[in-house]
């Protein structure tokens, strides 16, 4: 059974992913790593800094490593805060995973990508092989996270995949600090408050993922023939919809749910550069992707899950 390293496991993916893979891979197979541990992560658990190469290397070494999965980041939003933390973290943090997985020869590392690849240049439903001139620092570091795979896969070897997502929407984890992080908050809001003010338009429409679709899509990738994938990074889309869509949905729930949109100029515009939706068939024909949540089915289970969640903490 292949030994897993996740990096940046207290995360808002990572923290559902690990006891995804635990459960397929066995629990001692999966070792979680954080710079400092959150949540419920359990052992084995290791405290890690993806930028000390001497540390990643020294982890993969002693719990005999076979592959990474690399979410370490820092996201759209707070990217734009500090771009030099974000560039040093997604860029060089990404290259020294690499590097470690190539001189130790590990069989995989899969790094997710991003939608913030793309840019106002970008046509509409873009798929795998399209235009990419991001204008957000995290949207840059992930382009060249993409080409350093791209480059390792075809220099060296080293199998490097990885799903390219839209915004991910969970209850178990509070946002991370995205761009689209609205479309989670509106749910947590609209269960404890029954009111939220969107920081984007009410036409905003983008691509969006439920967290157990992107659990599926993690699997199914990792578990593909590398024989059979025809691209390193691959789009994966659950649904696609406005922020008054969003809204419209909650209130079938929560009747009493009210609503204001005041836009943020710099996340509004972030939103603005990117696709509203995007072409995810390559992962369709490659390795079996398909989504199995819909805006309406998402809805009624993160509202319930919520309402279960608040009961219980009291």
């Amino acid at each position: 059974m292949m030994r897993i390293l996740v990096t940046g496991a207290s995360g808002q993916i990572g923290s559902e992913l690990v006891p995804a893979l635990r459960e397929v891979y066995g629990r001692d197979n999966v070792v979680a790593s954080s710079r400092r541990r959150r949540g419920s992560l359990t052992d084995p658990f290791v405290e890690l800094d993806v930028l000390r190469r001497d540390e990643l290397e020294r982890v993969v070494r002693d719990y005999k490593i076979e592959a990474i999965v690399h979410l370490a980041a820092v996201l759209s939003a707070k990217g734009e805060q500090d771009p030099a933390l974000a560039w040093d973290v997604n860029t060089n943090g990404t290259i020294n995973v690499l590097e470690v997985a190539r001189a130790n020869k590990l069989e995989m590392v899969v790094i997710p990508s991003s939608i913030a690849v793309y840019g106002p240049e970008t046509p509409d439903n873009p798929g795998d092989i399209t235009i990419m001139k991001p204008k957000t620092i995290y949207g840059i570091s992930k382009v060249v996270t993409e080409l350093l795979g791209e480059y390792y896969y075809s220099r060296y070897g080293l199998d490097v995949r990885g799903p390219r997502l839209p915004g991910v929407i969970s209850w178990k984890t509070p946002p991370g600090g995205g761009t689209t992080d609205y479309a989670v908050e509106a749910f947590y809001e609209a269960v404890k408050r029954r009111e939220y003010t969107f920081w984007v338009r009410p036409d905003t429409r983008l691509p969006m993922i439920y967290m157990p679709d992107t659990i599926r899509a993690f699997l199914l990738l990792m578990k593909a023939e590398s024989s059979s994938l025809t691209a390193r990074f691959y789009n994966v889309q659950g649904m696609s919809f406005t922020a008054r869509e969003l809204a419209e949905t909650i209130r079938k729930f929560i009747p009493e749910f009210k609503t204001d949109f005041k836009p943020d100029p710099l996340r509004q515009r972030i939103a603005d550069s990117w696709p509203k939706s995007i072409d995810d068939s390559r992962a369709r024909r490659d390795w079996g992707w398909k989504p199995e949540w819909d805006l309406e089915s998402m809805s009624r289970d993160m509202i319930e899950n919520l309402r279960r969640v608040l009961i219980e903490s009291g």
